[in-house]
């Protein structure tokens, strides 16, 4: 399984390999992006099932990533080949285009070209060119293709067609990540200060004007890039936290903002709704999909919307603890042990399916399954 230090792939990741331990399946962990610092190395010691493989290769969405991707490819298929694995779980697109010689799996966590859309509003330029055709070849290259919510499907069949097979798998959150405490007069927000889908800045300009403190927990700069446009408002940045001190945040904060443009599935509004926070969403179908009446949305356009949507919350005890509530019962559905068991019955189907290996053209497989309506 590859994965990322950088965002949620990570915690995904480390997620997954725990739901997937009382199958008795066994991982190796390849890392790239970024070394994984002390705390995500003991996360990943801690898990029985695990080894690590570790290198700082660029990502396919960092600048100028190409021949690291291709190192990585070939790294992966020594590594695949030396440890004799069954299965391979791509949490990235362009490396589906190898022949390992066993199933792979692609999974949609993200892209470029729907995050452009839904961000800047138009057609990512012709510099994204390549990776518009490496993606769309690792994609076609996957025996199946599995993304959290049907929107995040829906924007991969869009900019690089349809797959051959694809699953929609809610991702989860162990359900004992956060307790949830007694709730005290703030708003929480989390993520990648720096990306722009986040929308963290419409809360910094909304935040000075509400009678809460406004907390934002998450990494300032981009791993490859410039800082964040956040902090000069009203909002208060906390940094990157440990697990262990962002679940504290969670439990404690009444409310969670995260008023997103692009959000495949969103796994910070997961962990704050099992802590039993109200949640104020932006008004995009991923979020409605995961979240359905158990939110409140605002359009990521909308200052005033956002505003109002807060302080109906902050004034309305009765009402942010039945939205509190209503948030942990939606966030319980999307449990760790049932996306252990979805994955790990794909797993099975794909492993009973290796008598009929894929084609070095990728051309006339028989797919796994129909493509999901």
């Amino acid at each position: 399984m590859t994965a990322d230090t950088v965002g949620g792939v990570w915690t995904y990741s480390m997620e997954l390999a725990a739901a997937l331990a009382p199958h008795g399946v066994e991982l190796i962990v390849a890392v790239m992006g970024r070394e994984p610092d002390a705390g995500q190395r003991e996360q990943a010691r801690l898990l029985p099932n695990v080894r690590l493989a570790v290198s700082s290769l660029r990502l396919e969405w960092m600048p100028e990533p190409w021949r690291d991707v291709d190192a990585a490819g070939v790294w992966l298929l020594g590594l695949a080949e030396r440890e004799g694995v069954d299965l391979v779980h791509l949490n990235g697109y362009a490396l589906g285009a190898l022949d390992f010689g066993v199933p792979v799996v692609v999974v949609g966590h993200s892209c470029v070209l729907s995050w452009w859309r839904a961000v800047r509003g138009g057609d990512a330029p012709a510099s994204w060119d390549t990776y518009r055709t490496r993606i769309a070849a690792g994609l076609r290259g996957a025996h199946v293709v599995v993304t959290p919510t049907r929107a995040m499907l829906g924007c991969l069949r869009e900019h690089y067609g349809e797959p051959r097979a694809a699953r929609v798998i809610p991702n989860g959150r162990h359900v004992r990540y956060v307790t949830p405490a007694r709730k005290s007069p703030c708003i929480l927000a989390a993520g990648r200060l720096w990306d722009e889908a986040k929308n963290i800045a419409a809360l910094d300009r909304v935040a000075a004007g509400l009678p809460w403190p406004c907390l934002v927990a998450g990494e300032m700069r981009a791993p490859l890039g410039a800082g964040a446009a956040v902090g000069s408002g009203g909002v208060r940045p906390l940094g990157r936290l440990g697990p262990a001190e962002m679940a504290a945040r969670y439990s404690e904060a009444a409310v969670f903002a995260h008023p997103a443009r692009y959000e495949p599935f969103g796994l910070a509004p997961l962990e704050a709704g099992l802590a039993g926070c109200a949640l104020v969403l932006g008004d995009i179908p991923s979020l409605r999909e995961v979240w359905g009446d158990a939110a409140a949305y605002a359009d990521p356009d909308d200052d005033a919307a956002l505003r109002a949507a807060l302080l109906r919350l902050i004034g309305d005890p009765d009402q942010r603890k039945r939205a509190g509530a209503a948030a942990r019962r939606r966030a319980g559905e999307d449990s760790r042990r049932r996306m252990g068991e979805a994955y790990f019955g794909l797993y099975q189907e794909l492993i009973g399916d290796r008598a009929s290996p894929r084609p070095t053209g990728r051309a006339g497989a028989a797919p796994l399954a129909p493509a999901v309506g």
